[in-house]
C-alpha cells in the first residue's frame, strides 16, 4: 500500500469526522446531567465506531468482490462509489436550499452507560447518507488492490480517525473538567437549542458543484 494513497485516506477521514450529530451528542452527555458521564460518552463513542466500521466493512467486502467477478469490475466499483458520492452531495446541497426546523436536542429518559452504546450507534448510523467521503475511501481501496486483511484493517483506522474529535473533546472534558463543560455549554446553547436553519444559495451551490464533479467522474470512468 502506498503513502498516498494511506495520505488520501486519512484526508477522507478527517474530512467524514467532522460530524455534528456524533460531536453534539459526546458534548451532551459531558454538559447535561447524567450518571457516570465519562463511561457513557466512551460507550456512545464505542457504537459510533463500530457502526462506521461494520458499514465501511460490508460495503468494501461486498465492492472487492464484484471488482473480482464482474467483467470491467473496478471501473463499475468507482461508478457506484462516486455516483453514490454524487447523490449523498446532492441531497445535502437540497437541503440547503430550504428552511429546515431542528428540534432542541436533549438525552433521552432512557439514557444510561447501558443504552449510550446503541444510541451512538442509531445516531451515527441516521448521519450516514451524508458520509461521501467514505464511499471515495472504499472505492480507492478497492481500485488499488490492496489486499482484503489490509484493506479491513485500514478501515478499522478510518473509523477510528472519524471518532478522533469526540474522544479528544471527551479527553478534554476529562482533564479540564468545568473548564470545558462551560464552552460545551455555550456550544449546546447554540447548536442543541430548537432553531431555524435559513436557506442557504451560496452553500447548495458549492455543494451542488462537487455532486456534479462527482458525477462527472462516475460518467466518464
Amino acid at each position: 500500500m502506498s503513502m498516498s494513497l494511506l495520505l488520501t485516506v486519512a484526508g477522507l477521514a478527517l474530512l467524514d469526522s467532522l460530524n455534528p450529530a456524533t460531536i453534539l451528542g459526546v458534548a451532551l452527555i459531558l454538559v447535561l446531567p447524567s450518571r457516570h458521564p465519562v463511561r457513557a460518552a466512551l460507550a456512545y463513542v464505542l457504537g459510533a465506531y463500530l457502526t462506521v466500521l461494520g458499514l465501511g466493512t460490508g460495503l468494501y467486502l461486498a465492492a472487492d468482490a464484484a471488482a473480482g467477478v464482474l467483467d470491467g469490475g473496478l471501473v463499475w466499483v468507482r461508478r457506484i462509489a462516486f455516483g453514490l458520492a454524487a447523490l449523498m452531495l446532492l441531497r445535502s446541497a437540497l437541503r440547503r436550499l430550504r428552511s429546515t426546523h431542528r428540534a432542541r436536542v436533549t438525552l433521552p429518559t432512557w439514557f444510561s452507560p447501558w443504552t449510550a452504546l446503541p444510541l451512538g450507534a442509531v445516531v451515527t448510523a441516521a448521519d450516514l447518507p451524508n458520509a461521501f467521503p467514505y464511499a471515495i475511501a472504499i472505492e480507492r481501496l478497492v481500485s488499488s488492490g490492496t489486499t482484503t486483511t489490509l484493506g479491513l484493517l485500514v478501515l478499522s483506522g478510518y473509523a477510528l480517525v472519524y471518532c478522533l474529535p469526540c474522544l479528544l473533546l471527551l479527553v478534554a472534558g476529562v482533564a479540564w473538567g468545568d473548564h470545558v463543560r462551560a464552552r460545551l455549554t455555550g456550544l449546546y446553547d447554540r447548536f442543541g437549542q430548537a432553531r431555524e436553519t435559513p436557506p442557504s444559495i451560496p452553500a447548495a451551490l458549492g455543494l451542488g458543484a462537487l455532486a456534479v464533479a462527482a458525477a462527472g467522474i462516475a460518467v466518464t470512468t
